[in-house]
């Protein structure tokens, strides 16, 4: 087994585990695909990966432990993420089940944006919970 093929440097078990289910298992694998992409693969699975798993995986691909690497390689790493996720942003459940619903309905989905582009929770300002509100003899 060469050095490539062990395990992981800086990552500890949790990480390791989430890396291994979305395909990266070896030292090998995370050179090959890279830590940014690595760490989207992480976050598009449905886990909540901290940026301090793209810092460890940096980390391990320069050789060094995570809290060594450079402030410029840090904001380097940010901007390469940014990048990657407006290339292909990530979706919520919830806009992922708007874009299904629009598919099957021959609609367009709802836009989850204000007027600026910004970012707007739900688009329609519905939290996802449904207060009810009345007396009991509504609910008879």
């Amino acid at each position: 087994m060469s050095d490539k093929d062990a395990k992981i440097r800086n990552v500890g078990p949790k990480s390791a585990a989430w890396l291994r289910q979305v395909g990266v298992r070896t030292a090998e694998d995370l050179f090959r695909i890279g830590p940014v992409a690595a760490f989207l693969k992480v976050k598009r699975a449905g886990f909540r990966p901290s940026l301090n798993l793209l810092y460890s995986m940096a980390g391990a691909i320069d050789d060094c432990h995570w809290t060594d690497l450079s402030a410029e390689r840090k904001a380097a790493l940010l901007s390469n993420l940014e990048e990657a996720e407006s290339d292909n942003p990530i979706k919520t459940r919830w806009e992922k089940q708007a874009d299904r619903s629009a598919a099957i309905d021959g609609t367009e989905a709802p836009s989850n944006h204000d007027a600026d582009g910004d970012a707007d929770g739900f688009g329609d300002g519905d939290s996802g919970v449904r207060e009810l509100t009345g007396t009991s003899s509504d609910f008879d």
